[in-house]
């Protein structure tokens, strides 16, 4: 067995890495006979029909006090995750998209439903059937929610509410395009699900954490997985803040059905939401199309860590690298353009009406015009995606839960913004400001380094998620790749939807010539890139 010189993950993203030498080597054509279908089909349970909930009109009385919660349930289950469009296709059967964007339209995750028993879901675990926007029931057990508070090592936001969703991957939808690479864009794509999750949460009155620490096998099993196509890879505790407002402090809301007011309830705690896993040195010699299996099982957890160490290491690494109290974010050098990023908000409505219109309206652009975009858009995009405590007053969640943005780097390659310079940008979110660190137009460069996509040369503004991979294994093992690329995917989905409110074009690209993206835009070769998100005008 060979002597290692990365962990496991570092080693993955190597391998996996596109160049211009090697991409013909890794591509194949692709057997559309085999392709996998999106969806997964039960022989058996109960059927919810969730259908009728999307448009029926409730009543304020008894009966519609149910009903109200099947429709708030329904819609966020639609706004997370359903079919929001039908494209014809040339075989001629119409192929789904739907709100959450995936990489190929492969649809790699499922969402199932754990219930510990709620006013409308018995104990036990449901499927969300896409197809039918429906869940099926088929697993019924008084004793799930223990099982899953124990997998998840008593994680305090199980203690707060009933109902969870466990989000999993099943991983030959992608691998079957994207071979080994796919792991990359599976964590994004459910990146994206939790962007749309945590936002649908705030418009039906619901408050999603999210925990990715969590044994493996034993949320599996739970399950009934079968591990060799498919894995949980995130769970979603969701509480139910109007249930909240009525039991939790004993009183009925004043306000109508659907006005309730939303409250930031904190219902998770630093270090329980991302968990580490081992880190593998000693690894045997794999081939191609043996790297995505391998790395999911060494990023798995068995047991819990020693919390009390955990937090001394972490507390350790961070005196060690401590910056300036004045200036907590990175690259500020004396000589930079430095362009302040504060805006008024993007309003979404009184009780969020165009959020949710937005998510269900959400498409990916296929071109831009290569026409400017406005400095302002570009200043309210990036406030949406960062900023979220400015939006706390129209009911969102001003610290939604993400594994850990610390890890995560923002750069924007600037070809064509108004009043503003091109060039490549360092966005410090917490100055909330633009800072140049290279002075060039890159659209030529962009154009290559996307793989010959044009949307990387027509657009105004490249934006680049990118993380120290090295340092971010430390702080978490192996399991960092999954949380890191769930993070940006998530930044992405926030990306995506505040352009699309806003009548701009935007398309996230995972597949790009890694170390060309570093070399070309002067990013220090220790950053990994992790995604990329295009915003343009649309053509």
């Amino acid at each position: 067995m060979p002597e290692a010189k990365f962990s496991f993950a570092e080693h993955y993203h190597e391998r996996t890495k596109y160049a211009p030498a090697t991409l013909a080597s890794k591509s194949q054509g692709l057997d559309w006979s085999t392709q996998p279908s999106p969806y997964k089909d039960y022989k058996i349970g109960t059927v919810y029909d969730l259908k009728p909930y999307l448009t029926q009109d409730i009543q304020s009385d008894l009966d519609g006090l149910l009903a109200s919660r099947w429709r708030r349930l329904s819609r966020l289950l639609f706004c997370s995750y359903g079919l929001t469009a039908r494209v014809p296709t040339v075989t001629g059967e119409d192929f789904y998209l739907r709100a959450a964007p995936s990489a190929g339209g492969l649809y790699p995750a499922e969402m199932y439903l754990i219930s510990a028993g709620t006013p409308l879901l018995s104990a036990g675990i449901y499927n969300y059937q896409v197809r039918t926007h429906s869940l099926i029931h088929f697993w019924q057990d008084n004793n799930v929610w223990t099982g899953l508070q124990q997998a998840c090592f008593e994680h305090p936001a199980l203690q707060n509410t009933r109902m969870a969703i466990a989000i999993t991957s099943v991983f030959y939808r992608s691998a079957w395009r994207y071979q080994d690479r796919a792991y990359r864009r599976i964590f994004l794509d459910t990146g994206h699900l939790l962007g749309n999750i945590e936002l649908a949460s705030a418009i039906e009155d619901y408050q999603a954490s999210l925990i990715g620490g969590f044994v493996d096998e034993t949320v599996n099993e739970l399950l009934f997985l079968d591990k060799q196509v498919e894995g949980t890879i995130a769970i979603v505790p969701i509480l139910d803040l109007q249930d909240e407002e009525r039991i939790g402090r004993g009183q009925e809301s004043r306000e109508p059905m659907g006005q309730t007011i939303r409250r930031s309830v904190n219902i998770s705690s630093g270090l329980t939401t991302a968990l580490p896993s081992p880190t593998a040195f000693n690894y045997p010699k794999l081939a191609d199309g043996e790297l995505l299996g391998y790395l999911h099982k060494a990023t798995q957890i068995s047991e819990k860590p020693n919390m009390q160490k955990l937090i001394e290491k972490i507390d350790s690494k961070s005196a060690d690298n401590a910056e300036p109290e004045s200036d907590l974010d990175k690259y500020n050098f004396p000589f930079c353009t430095k362009v302040s990023t504060t805006i008024e908000s993007i309003h979404w409505g009184d009780v969020l009406e165009m959020l949710e219109n937005t998510i269900l309206q959400r498409r990916s652009t296929r071109e831009y015009c290569g026409m400017k975009l406005e400095l302002a858009e570009l200043k309210a995009i990036l406030d949406f995606t960062y900023q979220p405590q400015h939006y706390t007053d129209q009911g969102l969640d001003g610290n939604p839960d993400y594994f850990d943005l610390t890890l995560i780097e923002t750069f924007i390659a600037v070809t064509g913004v108004e009043d503003l310079e091109e060039g490549c940008y360092y966005y410090a979110p917490k100055s909330q400001e633009l800072r140049q660190v290279r002075f060039k137009n890159f659209r030529d460069e962009l154009h290559y380094l996307c793989l010959g996509q044009e949307l990387g040369r027509d657009a105004g503004a490249v934006i680049f998620h990118t993380a120290d991979l090295k340092k971010a294994v430390e702080k978490y093992g192996d399991r960092v790749y999954r949380y890191l690329h769930m993070d940006a995917g998530h930044l992405g989905q926030r990306l995506n939807l505040a352009a699309i409110g806003l009548g701009v074009g935007v398309s996230g690209i995972a597949g790009f010539f890694d170390d060309l993206v570093n070399e070309v835009l002067g990013i220090p070769s220790d950053e990994a890139v992790l995604y990329i998100t295009t915003l343009g005008r649309p053509r």
